[in-house]
């Protein structure tokens, strides 16, 4: 008797998938196990997260491997590390997913084209930049002038260019999923999968993706997220991680509090931090 169907085959095939990153299911075994067809689940996962199952387990390789870059490793020593079979493979397509060779990303991105825009949003203006292959920087400001030159400054060598809201599918995707959780609009599925092109350690990325694990309208202290990644003494190791954020909303830094439900510090500000709040807990 084949096992029951999951009620939410899309969240049951990513988390196979992040179940198993160096040797992922195949496409034909997360259908079986969804009990759907595999042109039905890769639509539906598509249209979730952006990407399909295999290009989402391809991402998770990538992220592994991009973090053993940031981290000082060698580039063949990360290939394997991140699980790829040889480096041959990944510098046959380190263009097409990378957008850049590994030396050009050690070297933060020289040459990389950013899109971006900046759109109004009730705690502030709101820069969304995207490479081609993911995010890069959601930040959060007063002026559009001053967070397109935070990310100059960010990205000294990139080719920036501005784009109209909805012009770009990441862009448009996030604007959406950010209205969504300040209830400004009905929300579109979660918000798109990383890997976005930052320069993050492993412990970053565990704080991130725990921190986009906490419900709307609810808040975590730094010693909650420390115990739920498996480093019950590293509170204030999250803190930094936190504040090392580049991805406001999408991944939700403001809903980390300290121990005694105070606010804490926000990289954009209490008064941004303690709004969002208020706006998701009425929502």
């Amino acid at each position: 008797m084949p096992p029951p169907r999951p009620a939410d085959p899309v969240a049951h095939a990513r988390a196979a998938i992040e179940a198993a990153p160096d040797a992922p299911p195949t496409l034909a075994e997360l259908a079986r196990d969804c009990g759907v067809s595999a042109s039905t689940l890769t639509r539906a996962f598509r249209e979730r997260h952006g990407l399909s199952p295999r290009e989402y387990a391809h991402s998770l390789k990538l992220r592994a491997f991009k973090q053993a870059l940031r981290e000082g490793e060698e580039v063949t020593a990360a290939v394997y590390q991140a699980g790829f079979g040889s480096p041959s493979r990944v510098y046959e397509n380190t263009a097409r997913h990378l957008g850049m060779t590994p030396g050009t990303y050690r070297r933060g991105g020289e040459g990389v084209a950013i899109r971006y825009t900046v759109v109004d949003t009730p705690v502030g203006r709101l820069l969304v930049a995207t490479t081609a292959h993911g995010l890069c920087a959601v930040t959060l400001g007063r002026d559009a002038r001053e967070l397109a030159s935070a990310l100059r400054a960010e990205f000294p060598h990139a080719t920036l260019e501005r784009v109209d809201e909805g012009a770009d599918e990441w862009i448009a995707g996030v604007v959406a999923r950010v209205s969504a959780m300040l209830g400004l609009g009905a929300a579109h599925g979660e918000p798109p999968p990383l890997p976005a092109d930052l320069a993050a350690t492993a412990f970053q990325w565990r704080v991130w993706q725990e921190l986009m694990r906490i419900p709307r309208g609810q808040t975590r202290s730094y010693s909650d997220i420390a115990r739920a990644i498996g480093r019950p003494r590293a509170a204030r190791a999250v803190a930094r991680a936190c504040a090392s954020n580049r991805l406001a909303l999408v991944v939700p830094c403001h809903r980390v509090v300290r121990e005694d439900g105070s606010l804490g510090g926000y990289r954009w500000g209490i008064e941004a931090k303690q709004r969002l709040l208020e706006m998701e807990r009425v929502g």
